[in-house]
């Protein structure tokens, strides 16, 4: 199975940068490019993923301990909506939006409130993947 290039629009959208910035990492070949059938600048899947896994920020070390969990987004709490038992917190990770379920006590205990940084840690057995 072949993996179709990814437009530049494409790209800047997964990359959360702009189509110059995109322009720009082509035209200054740090990011390799080839035209498609119609003559636009397109990115080979592959060698978008490696651009992508090369020049990920790691988000910023907040948490004093070790931790078995890779998948660390950093973000901004958003909304709480909390019963006498249970809260949901939302949180915006740079342009992923992160809903987490946890009881009241633990809200308060965090002092989540909307304007909070916090960083939603994710260990998963199951995660399900799509394609579009």
């Amino acid at each position: 199975m072949t993996v179709p290039p990814v437009r530049v629009r494409d790209a800047a959208a997964l990359l959360g940068v702009s189509d110059d910035t995109v322009r720009r990492w082509i035209d200054t070949g740090a990011l390799p490019a080839l035209e498609d059938e119609n003559g636009r600048k397109v990115i080979a899947g592959r060698d978008l993923a490696d651009y992508a896994r090369e020049h990920a920020v790691p988000p910023p070390e907040i948490a004093s301990g070790g931790s078995s969990a890779r998948n660390r987004l950093v973000g901004l709490v958003t909304e709480v909506v909390s019963d006498a038992v249970m809260s949901e917190v939302s949180m915006q990770c740079g342009p992923f939006t992160i809903v987490s379920l946890m009881s009241t006590r633990s809200v308060r205990e965090l002092g989540l409130e909307p304007g909070k940084v916090t960083v939603a840690v994710v260990k998963a057995t199951t995660v399900i993947v799509e394609t579009p």
